[in-house]
């Protein structure tokens, strides 16, 4: 099948070579030429792992464009895959998403054949239906469900292991009115082999949102929990694994220690606290998870300040800028938080991550620019007072803690095993 993907961040670039690999043809499109450039000489404008392999070695298979309308004639199925960032107030800010669905309108204008969009940009319930199809039918002058199709197909990717998230899914839900667009996907989604939910758009939409705050949930509710353990003596991982073994709870995103960031979880956090606000509820659970969530980072700093009482002038390491291992992506890390209140208490800061110095420094330049960069982790360890541990990499597993006062706040076991003091946030 034909397909070109708006928008060729995470979820796009990811999306689009998962079903170039499953034998179909992808036209990405993106405004930034940068980009274009960089997809069309098959390198990624992203860390994600395999994805440049896979991008080398099916070059000719998918190409990116600047323009919409060759996009749009030369594919069958359009996905929509552009950001949704947060406003100030929490909200969802859809100005790329009434942006493509433009574009994709007065494309459509000149085709004659069915087309089916797909939203996969996460949206808020009733989005696609009141702000994408209004949009797409005033500059296509066309039907939608009669004249093109119209469906909503989230995504639930995790970064590090996107493409083998997308290869081989938990399920697959498509929100879907009109039979003709529900055939169509079904067949474009057939090689993979998960069960798939056909829904209502609005359905399909919601589920995207419960899916993320419930695991948002879950880690918040494990360190506050933690919290607990800590100050009892017990091992919290311990504590979650009993608890893991109960089929009604499971395991899965039970693991203690300093919260959770990213591009999705803190920005669909605020979009549902808000959306739920304005329809008159008093969301009390997702408000409290948002709260576990901002305050567990700074518990770095108070165990810290146990062993260093004094941060002014004292040189302090940091392992990991990113917000989980195995990406570059720093959107709402923790390590920004803890780096913040580190200057803020006079400390100097020593940092290294493997892939997302660049990006860090470029997306928090109040800190960014105020912090000495290291070439690899054994440089943090070498002349520096104490050692906080942010993000997870493998790497860090193994380094020489031996000499060095370590607060962790992801279980690396050679820190907590090798280190001269060692603190773990809940454990």
């Amino acid at each position: 099948m034909r397909i070109s993907i708006i928008g060729s961040g995470y979820v796009g670039l990811v999306t689009g070579m998962g079903f170039v690999k499953l034998g179909n043809e992808v036209i990405f499109v993106d405004v930034d030429e940068r980009k274009v450039k960089m997809i069309n000489n098959a390198k990624p404008p992203i860390y994600e792992e395999g994805l440049e392999e896979l991008m080398k070695e099916f070059k000719g298979k998918y190409h990116a464009t600047m323009g919409y309308h060759e996009a749009i004639l030369n594919s069958d199925v359009t996905f929509i895959a552009v950001g949704t960032p947060s406003r100030e107030d929490g909200s969802i800010d859809l100005k790329y998403v009434k942006e493509a669905s433009k574009s994709i309108g007065e494309a459509l204008q000149e085709k004659e054949d069915y087309h089916v969009i797909v939203v996969k940009s996460t949206v808020l319930p009733g989005t696609t239906e009141e702000i994408v199809k209004p949009i797409l039918e005033e500059y296509s002058g066309k039907k939608s469900f009669e004249d093109f199709g119209l469906a909503m197909n989230p995504e639930f990717l995790r970064e590090g292991v996107a493409l083998k998230d997308f290869l081989n899914p938990d399920r697959v839900v498509i929100g879907v009115e009109d039979a003709k667009t529900r055939g169509i996907l079904d067949e474009l989604y057939a090689p993979i082999n998960a069960p798939k939910l056909f829904t209502d758009i609005k359905t399909a939409e919601m589920i995207k949102y419960a899916s993320n705050a419930f695991l948002a949930t879950k880690i918040s509710f494990a360190n506050e929990i933690g919290n607990i353990c800590k100050k009892l003596g017990i091992d919290s991982w311990r504590v979650f694994e009993g608890v893991g073994l109960d089929h009604r709870i499971s395991p899965h995103f039970f693991k203690t220690g300093i919260g959770w960031g990213g591009s999705c979880f803190p920005k669909d956090m605020r979009a549902l606290i808000r959306k739920a606000e304005e329809l008159g509820e008093e969301p009390l659970i997702l408000k409290a998870v948002v709260g576990v969530n901002e305050r567990q980072p700074l518990k770095l700093i108070e165990l810290l300040k146990k062993h260093v009482p004094n941060l002014k002038g004292r040189k302090i390491g940091v392992l990991g800028l990113a917000f989980k291992p195995n990406t570059d992506d720093v959107r709402e890390t923790r390590a920004y938080v803890i780096i913040k209140k580190l200057l803020d208490e006079g400390a100097e800061v020593i940092a290294y991550d493997p892939q997302a110095m660049e990006n860090f420094r470029r997306f928090y330049p109040d800190v960014g620019e105020k912090i000495e960069y290291v070439n690899s982790s054994d440089d943090v360890l070498r002349d520096t007072d104490a050692v906080l541990i942010v993000t997870e990499w493998s790497e860090f597993e193994e380094l020489d803690y031996s000499e060095k006062i370590v607060i962790d706040g992801r279980r690396v076991k050679a820190a907590e095993k090798g280190a001269k003091i060692y603190e773990g946030v809940c454990w």
